[in-house]
């Protein structure tokens, strides 16, 4: 099987493995952590839409961060 074709097939899934999950909330957390005083842990959806997946990220926060603007 061709590297394009294997692409393809891999696209086209229903769902993703927990370790995939694992690994994205993980490097998300990097970035919302910024953003947010977390806590708890963060839950991802996965949902089939009309025009590929709908995700939704739930996650419960203490407080949101003030982010300083670049000068």
């Amino acid at each position: 099987m061709t590297g394009n074709m294997t692409r393809i097939i891999s696209l086209d899934r229903e769902d993703m493995s927990e370790t995939e999950r694992e690994l994205f909330l993980k490097d998300l957390k990097k970035v919302t952590d910024e953003y947010f005083e977390c806590e708890g842990d963060t839950s991802l959806e996965v949902t089939r839409g009309e025009e590929g997946f709908l995700i939704c990220v739930l996650m419960s926060v203490r407080r949101i961060k003030s982010v300083k603007t670049p000068q």
